[in-house]
């Protein structure tokens, strides 16, 4: 992880490095590179991301295609031999600057596991349209940009701009984008609802990074878009997000369950004692036998032996051997979860003991009921109690 992260800044340097002070003739092709090899680091980090993470999401899918078309919409004005391309490789840039700060927010808030709507996604997406239409409007229009022309200033093209009075509102939509993003982090992480600090950290340094070089920008004028290198950076810190969410799960997992070989799963004791003495229930490791299994006459008379005189009906429906077949398909942590019910623990006290989160657990449980064929944790403790009530 930390070796990925290193390669940040390396990457910075030499694209710094590529735009340093070159004669005329040379820096036009310099920014050209420079552009072009911001488009392929975002490509090759796409592909990184796709073998390199197993979960992934159509957001990180949008915010490596808008890194690569900003880029290219860079590149593109960079070697332009008219005002036409260069508007053209303008509104390009735009598409992909537009659709950028939406992704990233959308990535924050399922990393911080927030809830939202399709209503909600719509009208982002619809923004964005409209924002895209108003920033592709000069050539056509004057109301984002009152003047433009073409120039060529030490062998860059360029456009001459002068901002119409519509400009502010692209202005204003990254502001907003930019506040949502910060206030979010920080309000998830006071909740913890951000697994670590770290994650928290890269969260808010790829959002800054974007925001400074952004101000930057705006007070001073130069010839190159840092943008393009901020970018880049940004989905470099995102991709480290990915590994690093991904190595906390399963050291999460792994201190849950044990790593040792010899851990021993919570005994599921019976909910009554008749007798006075406790009985250690069967694990559901017992239960690893195939499902066809429970429906062969040869199985019934080993099940029989179990279960007793208790209810013999019920030991042979479909629910009891669905919940038998299931208990052996539970991972550990299932079962964990699963001795927890049965020893008749709260869900606080679960939380508190495996240290997760409620949607966490509510992920297990829906896991659980589907492998056991129940629709609550009252239903399940009914059938445990009668299977260890055997």
């Amino acid at each position: 992880m930390k070796n990925k992260v290193f390669l940040i800044p390396l990457v910075l340097s030499a694209m710094l490095s590529l735009c340093g002070f070159k004669s005329t003739g040379e820096k036009n092709m310099s920014l050209a590179v420079i552009y072009g090899v911001a488009a392929v680091t975002s490509v090759i980090v796409f592909l990184v991301y796709i073998f390199g993470i197993r979960k992934k999401s159509p957001w990180f899918v949008l915010l490596f295609s808008s890194v690569f078309v900003v880029n290219v919409g860079y590149f593109s004005l960079s070697v332009s031999k008219s005002l036409e391309e260069a508007l053209l490789a303008n509104r390009i840039s735009y598409l992909g600057s537009v659709f950028l700060p939406m992704s990233i927010l959308m990535i924050i808030l399922d990393i911080t596991k927030t809830k939202y709507g399709k209503l909600f996604t719509g009208t982002l997406i619809g923004a964005g349209i409209l924002i895209f239409l108003l920033a592709a409007s000069p050539g056509y229009l004057d109301v984002y940009y009152k003047e433009v022309s073409f120039v060529i200033i030490d062998g860059v093209s360029q456009l001459d701009k002068v901002y119409g009075p519509l400009h502010i509102i692209y202005l204003f939509y990254l502001l907003i984008y930019f506040s949502a993003m910060i206030t979010l982090i920080i309000i998830k992480t006071v909740k913890k609802r951000i697994d670590s600090i770290g994650e928290a950290l890269i969260l808010l340094a790829s959002v800054f990074v974007n925001i400074a070089v952004w101000l930057f920008e705006q007070f001073i004028r130069l010839d190159f878009e840092i943008l393009s290198v901020s970018y880049t950076i940004t989905v470099l810190f995102l991709l480290c997000l990915c590994f690093l969410i991904q190595e906390n799960e399963k050291k999460s997992l792994a201190a849950r369950v044990g790593c040792e070989e010899d851990a021993v799963l919570p005994k599921k004791t019976e909910l009554t004692e008749e007798s006075g003495e406790t009985k250690e229930a069967i694990p559901a490791e017992s239960f690893e036998a195939d499902k066809n299994s429970f429906n062969q006459d040869s199985t019934r008379a080993d099940e029989n032996n179990f279960i007793a005189d208790t209810d013999e009906d019920f030991f042979e429906t479909e629910e009891y051997r669905s919940f038998m077949y299931g208990l052996g398909q539970l991972t550990h942590t299932e079962n964990i979860i699963y001795g927890y019910y049965i020893e008749g623990k709260s869900t606080k006290e679960i939380l508190a003991l495996l240290d997760i989160t409620e949607n966490t657990l509510k992920y297990h449980n829906k896991n659980i009921y589907g492998k056991l064929g129940v629709s609550s944790r009252k239903q399940l403790k009914e059938i445990a109690y009668k299977i260890n009530n055997a």
